[in-house]
């Protein structure tokens, strides 16, 4: 009998991207190498993924850089991936920074532990009281556009554009990682300056009902999801980021154990997709 084959995914990354603190490359070099073994796997720079993905039975999006540094090529593949009806891993439904930063702003109209946000001038004296605040650009990542002020401020022409918040005085951050809704590890930044040298991190039920809330709000059925909170100085955690489109796992601060759990549990929302 002739051998089933097996399925074909195109796992998009940029392995020349250089991200502070960060190895990029050996993460997705270690993960395809895994992949592979039950996946027929090619890699390609985002860039391309346009042009090729209709040869594939599933498009893996992984550590490609921020989009804004490819938006002409970001858009070009989300609209080519939609007219094919390719299935993609992250799907292409996430409500979290895959969409752009507004889901902050909503979160904290709803109420959730989020640190407070706004981006309207109009809503400025929404926020609590701090010694600076941050603005940054709602479609922004890795820090690009970001600066700090001692007054909250807004340029009315400017609503819809930009965030502001308030500089959070907190203990440290720390990360949730999590395929489909499954939770898989954890990991701190025990020093608040140096955010990626990270540490294992053993969470509460506390936090992992914290995180799982956002999880469940995003309601992604498959995919890999990075919460980024901060502890504060009174002990609660606040969200910071919502990561569903490229998040990177620091794969590398993991035990061996934890690692390959990871790869399998992802092996297996890849096969569930592509059902």
């Amino acid at each position: 009998m002739p051998a089933v084959p097996r399925p074909s995914v195109l796992f998009v990354t940029d392995l020349a991207y250089e991200a502070r603190g960060r190895r990029y490359c050996d993460e997705d070099i270690g993960l395809t190498a895994r992949l592979r073994e039950d996946f027929d796997l090619a890699l390609c720079h985002p860039r391309d993924a346009a042009a090729l993905l209709d040869g594939f039975d599933a498009v893996v999006v992984r550590n490609s850089g921020p989009v804004l540094h490819d938006q002409e090529a970001y858009d070009a593949f989300r609209a080519r991936a939609s007219e094919l009806g390719t299935r993609v891993y992250n799907p292409l439904t996430g409500r979290g920074d895959m969409a752009g930063k507004q889901y902050l702003v909503d979160l904290s109209r709803a109420g959730y532990p989020v640190i407070p946000t706004v981006d309207r001038a109009a809503d400025l004296g929404l926020l609590p009281h701090a010694d600076g605040y941050v603005v940054k650009p709602k479609l922004g990542a890795d820090s690009v556009g970001l600066r700090f002020v001692t007054t909250p401020e807004l340029d009315p022409g400017a609503d819809g554009t930009l965030l502001v918040q308030p500089r959070i005085d907190f203990r440290y951050e720390v990360s949730f990682y999590y395929v489909d809704h499954d939770f898989q590890y954890a990991l701190h930044a025990p020093d608040p300056e140096r955010r990626w040298v990270l540490e294992p991190y053993e969470p509460s039920t506390a936090d992992l009902a914290f995180a799982r809330s956002f999880v469940e709000w995003n309601t992604l059925e498959h995919g890999i999801q990075r919460v980024d909170a901060c502890r504060t100085a009174d002990g609660g955690l606040l969200l910071v980021e919502l990561e569903d489109l490229n998040p990177y796992l620091s794969l590398d601060r993991v035990a061996a154990p934890v690692r390959e759990a990871f790869v399998t549990r992802m092996t297996r929302s890849l096969r569930d997709l592509l059902a």
